[in-house]
């Protein structure tokens, strides 16, 4: 097991470990779709298919997207690129409203993510503080939040893409600004994410990290971006159950 800044702590090999992540952390930065929640999921998943395709392959992105970018797979990743070589412009900002759309209409079935209610509940109420730092809207994620009543254990803390993405839009800005407005301090912080450029904010912050992956898909692409096995897990219980536990 490994500690200090910028390393992974691990919470799946044994409960000792588990207890010392818990120990020393009092800043915890979530990452949305992943460990709180499923955004895209059942019907929804499949509607954004549809409409993401659509969307993609009309005239104004066309004209913007390179041929590898009019893959509909990843819009978020369509989002960066056309962020980084038009910032500002129109083809961006009718992307970043159809996006946002299509997150605040999937936040309407979106699933909760086990155990992440009560683990959040548990933790603020233990002294942690918390905040939200993701690629996702922060509209949607407050509507999400909202929702389950949850926003009350992150507010003001909750850092989503901009509302005119450009520099500001990437994970790694979003950390940066919610470690600076708790005031956190690296050593003591945990950012819990799902995707690899979670794991590459929180490396370039200089905080642990533990990806969440339900599925083993999921934990490979985390593998293959340089997140150690043992620093996966695939439920959030074993937090949960050691922030319950009596010291």
């Amino acid at each position: 097991m490994t500690a200090g800044t910028g390393q992974t702590l691990v919470v799946t090999s044994g409960i000792e470990n588990v207890r010392e992540l818990v120990a020393r952390t009092r800043y915890v930065v979530f990452g949305f779709d992943g460990p709180i929640c499923q955004l895209f999921s059942g019907p929804s998943a499949a509607a954004l298919a549809r409409a993401r395709l659509d969307r993609l392959t009309e005239p104004d992105l066309r004209a913007v997207l390179t041929e590898e970018e009019r893959d509909p797979a990843d819009p978020y990743r369509v989002l960066t690129a056309v962020a980084g070589r038009h910032p500002g412009g129109e083809a961006l900002a009718r992307l970043d409203a159809w996006l946002t759309g299509t997150e605040l209409e999937a936040v309407r079935t979106a699933m909760p993510t086990a155990y992440a209610d009560p683990l959040i509940h548990t933790w603020a109420a233990l002294g942690a503080r918390l905040a939200v730092a993701t690629g996702t809207s922060a509209r949607a994620v407050t509507s999400y939040l909202d929702a389950r009543g949850l926003t009350p254990r992150f507010a003001p803390y909750i850092f989503g893409r901009a509302p005119h993405p450009g520099t500001s839009a990437s994970r790694p800005a979003a950390l940066e600004r919610a470690l600076s407005a708790m005031g956190a301090e690296p050593d003591i912080s945990l950012m819990i994410g799902a995707a690899p450029e979670d794991h590459a904010a929180a490396h370039r912050a200089g905080v642990r990290f533990l990806g969440y992956a339900r599925h083993p898909a999921r934990a490979r692409t985390l593998r293959e971006a340089g997140v150690p096995a043992r620093c996966v897990t695939d439920s959030l219980e074993p937090l949960l159950r050691t922030l319950r536990e009596p010291s």
